[in-house]
């Protein structure tokens, strides 16, 4: 069966992705499963390697996880519980009224948005709960965000795909027709050094199609800079990530 048609920006870099992608706190997770009255199946949607997946495994019986890139779910995070299958978000291979839960971590600015929610509603059971949620800017040092926060912008701001601007407005611009839940404060944390920082700087569509637009690596500049604002390369430090949610009931 042919791979589905999307917009691929991660699986050249799937190996760097699951390896240096921040993980999400468990309180997120513990949070939406109190929304849901069942927790028989819930549905994680572009699940890439399975970050988000498991982490819902502690709280659902079972978690049918998707993603339309098979060199994802190559990489994925193997869990008794965790059903992986390649498929488009707007194409589950799902029953009708089958989950409690649906969630997408860090991708549905990529999604057909009409066509996607269509399989939502179809996949949920009435009063359903759809999450999705994203992360754009991290925070390290004033010194290291000023760096970061430069190459992000100047170096390799004009290589991120349009839909990037949903991230930067922290998902407030995406279509969202359901009955809104307000949510908490969450935040992604990881303790990294110089080179998990770099590490995932790496796995960033604009440094992918830098790449293939300049035939160099836009790190190579980076890093003596990043270098010196980071301080002792075996120094490590706190790194966070504000997360932005839509959570609604269907």
């Amino acid at each position: 069966m042919s791979e589905p048609s999307f917009p691929d920006h991660f699986s050249r870099q799937s190996c760097s992705y699951a390896a240096h992608r921040p993980g999400y706190p468990a309180q997120l997770f513990a949070w939406l499963a109190s929304l849901s009255a069942v927790h028989d199946r819930v549905w994680d949607c572009a699940t890439g390697n399975g970050q988000a997946a498991v982490d819902l495994a502690n709280h659902f019986e079972t978690v049918v996880a998707s993603d339309a890139s098979s060199a994802q779910i190559r990489n994925r995070q193997a869990h008794e519980r965790i059903d992986y299958v390649v498929a488009a978000a707007e194409s589950a291979p799902f029953a009708d009224r089958c989950c409690a839960l649906v969630t997408v971590a860090q991708a549905v600015h990529w999604f057909e948005f009409e066509r996607f929610y269509a399989e939502v509603r179809r996949v949920l059971r009435p009063g359903g709960i759809l999450a999705l949620w994203t992360y754009a800017s991290f925070h390290v040092t004033p010194e290291v965000n000023a760096v970061v926060n430069r190459f992000y912008r100047d170096v390799v701001g004009p290589y991120w795909p349009p839909e990037r601007a949903y991230v930067e407005a922290s998902y407030r611009t995406i279509p969202f027709p359901f009955t809104e839940i307000a949510a908490p404060p969450f935040e992604c944390e990881c303790q990294w050094n110089f080179e998990g920082v770099l590490g995932y700087l790496s796995s960033w569509s604009a440094v992918q199609r830098f790449k293939d637009a300049q035939s160099r690596d836009p790190l190579a500049a980076l890093r003596p800079e990043l270098e010196r604002a980071w301080g002792p390369g075996d120094a490590v430090c706190r790194v966070s990530w504000p997360i932005h949610l839509r959570v609604g009931r269907v």
